[in-house]
C-alpha cells in the first residue's frame, strides 16, 4: 500500500460510525416500553422467546430506519445548525448512498421481523412506517410535531401488544398514551436548544413558537399525563404493589427532569434528555417484568 494512501475505515470503525448517526443508544428511551407490553399482554397468554426475540428486531429495525431517514431528510439543515453541524452526513464521514442503503435494511428488517410476528403484525407495518417515517417532515408543518414523534414511538408498544395478543386492549391504549406525553414531553426539552435556529430557519417546534417558558410548563403538563397514564396502566391490567413502585420512582425522575431545566439554566439539558429519560425506560421495564412475574 502507498504510504500516502488514506487507511480504509475498519469494519468496527463504520459499524461504530453508523451506530452514532443513529443515536443507536438511544434505542434504550423505546424498547424497554414495547417490552413491557409484551409482558403485561403475557399474562394469561405466554409468550415465547423467538416472539420476544421478533419484537426486539422489529423495534430496532423500526427505530433504525426512523433515524436513518430523519438524518437523510434534514442532511442540509442539520448542516446548517451549528449543534448538529458535524454529524455523520454533513461531514460525509457517511455518504448518502450509504445511508440509503442503511436505512432500506433497517426497513427490510423491520418488515421481516412484523411478518415473523404474524399476518396482523405484517398489515400493520406500513401504518407504523408512514409514523416513524413521517416525523420527519411534521417540523416543516407543525409545532405538534413533539406529540407526532411520541405517537410514532408509542406504536412500539402497541405493536409488540398485537404481537402477543393478536389485539389492542385498554392497558396497551393506555401504556401508548403514557409513551406518547413522555417522548412528546421531553422531546420540547430538547427542541429547546435549536429554538433560535429553529426561527430563523422557519422550522415549527413549541420551544420556537411559545418561548422558552410556556415550552417548560407544556413539557411539565405533559410529564403529568404520562403518570396519569401509568397509573390507568396498572388500573387496566391490574398491576400491583412492584409496578407502582415503578411508577412512583419514574414520577421523581421526571419531577426532578423539571427541577433542573430553568428558563434562566439550560444548561443541564443533556443531562434532563439523555441520562434521566434512560433512567425512566430501564426503571419502567424492570419494576413491570418483576410485578408481572411474581403474580
Amino acid at each position: 500500500m502507498n504510504a500516502t494512501s488514506p487507511a480504509k475505515p475498519s469494519t468496527l470503525g463504520a459499524v461504530a460510525t453508523f451506530g452514532r448517526m443513529i443515536k443507536f443508544s438511544h434505542t434504550v428511551f423505546a424498547l424497554p416500553f414495547a417490552l413491557a407490553a409484551a409482558a403485561i399482554a403475557a399474562v394469561g397468554h405466554g409468550v415465547s422467546p423467538g416472539r420476544v426475540l421478533a419484537i426486539v428486531l422489529a423495534m430496532v429495525g423500526a427505530r433504525t430506519a426512523a433515524m436513518g431517514f430523519n438524518r437523510i431528510v434534514d442532511r442540509h439543515i442539520d448542516a446548517q445548525n451549528p449543534r448538529t453541524a458535524g454529524r455523520e452526513l454533513p461531514t460525509g464521514r457517511v455518504s448518502l448512498p450509504a445511508a440509503i442503503a442503511f436505512t432500506g435494511a433497517s426497513i427490510a428488517l423491520f418488515v421481516a421481523a412484523a411478518a415473523w410476528l404474524g399476518p396482523l403484525c405484517l398489515k400493520l407495518s406500513p401504518v407504523a412506517l408512514a409514523l416513524v417515517l413521517g416525523y420527519s417532515y411534521t417540523k416543516r408543518l407543525t409545532w405538534l410535531c413533539h406529540v407526532f414523534l411520541g405517537l410514532a414511538i408509542a406504536a412500539g408498544p402497541g405493536g409488540a401488544w398485537i404481537a402477543v395478543r393478536g389485539d389492542i386492549s385498554a392497558p396497551a391504549l393506555w401504556l401508548m398514551a403514557a409513551v406518547t406525553t413522555w417522548i412528546g414531553g421531553f422531546d420540547i426539552l430538547y427542541a429547546l436548544a435549536d429554538r433560535d435556529f429553529d426561527r430563523a430557519a422557519g422550522l415549527k417546534s413549541i420551544p420556537a413558537r411559545f418561548g422558552i417558558g410556556r415550552a417548560l410548563l407544556m413539557s411539565g403538563l405533559m410529564h403529568v399525563l404520562t403518570v396519569a397514564s401509568l397509573l390507568a396502566v396498572a388500573a387496566a391490567a391490574h398491576l400491583g404493589p412492584i409496578y407502582l413502585v415503578g411508577v412512583a420512582v419514574v414520577t421523581g425522575i421526571l419531577v426532578w427532569e423539571h427541577s433542573i431545566v430553568r428558563p434562566s439554566d439550560l444548561s443541564r439539558l443533556d443531562m434532563a434528555f439523555f441520562s434521566l429519560n434512560g433512567y425512566v425506560s430501564v426503571i419502567f421495564f424492570v419494576t413491570t417484568l418483576a410485578d408481572v412475574l411474581t403474580r
